[in-house]
């Protein structure tokens, strides 16, 4: 599999990565100038490292790239993978009170961090994300910029290992 990946051109490359940070095509071209990887864990090792080590200013652009959690609005426009990941959660099954306190939340969080709230929800029930919101909400900002940080990884790991077994 690892050679077939080696073998793509930097666009079917770019199709099959580039949205493993949501919206930010701009790390799977960086991957693909890395290439040939040794296998899969090096290339999720390289894709991680290259958001590691970019600027923080970088990091804020994929953080904002990110959608709100259960925006009502917006379910059923949201990336694939984003979609897909929400929906698996329960995120577009709310009650109208939860829709309600989701876009309550995603305001003042917002406005109170300057970027959306991010969670890997794959596993999670929506009362657990709920609940993980309120408590993240009242976090400093250096804390919840790594919190933010940390699950986007968590997010394009999951992503990466999808990849790999519909492969």
């Amino acid at each position: 599999m690892i050679n077939k990946i080696n073998k793509l051109s930097e666009k079917s490359f770019c199709d099959v990565f580039g949205n493993v940070f949501e919206n930010s095509r701009w790390i799977s071209r960086d991957l693909y100038a890395q290439k040939p990887f040794i296998n899969f864990d090096d290339l999720s090792s390289k894709m991680l490292n290259i958001f590691e080590k970019t600027s923080k200013e970088n990091k804020l652009k994929v953080l904002n790239s990110h959608p709100d959690l259960a925006d009502k609005a917006k379910i059923g426009s949201l990336t694939v993978e984003s979609n897909k990941e929400q929906s698996d959660s329960g995120l577009d099954k709310c009650t109208k009170k939860e829709f309600d306190e989701f876009k309550s939340l995603n305001i003042q969080y917002k406005k109170k961090f300057g970027f959306p709230f991010i969670i890997a929800v794959k596993g999670k029930s929506k009362i657990k994300i709920l609940n993980d919101f309120k408590e993240r909400i009242t976090y400093d900002i250096n804390k919840e910029f790594t919190e933010a940080a940390q699950q986007v990884k968590k997010i394009a790991t999951l992503r990466i290992n999808e990849i790999l077994k519909n492969d």
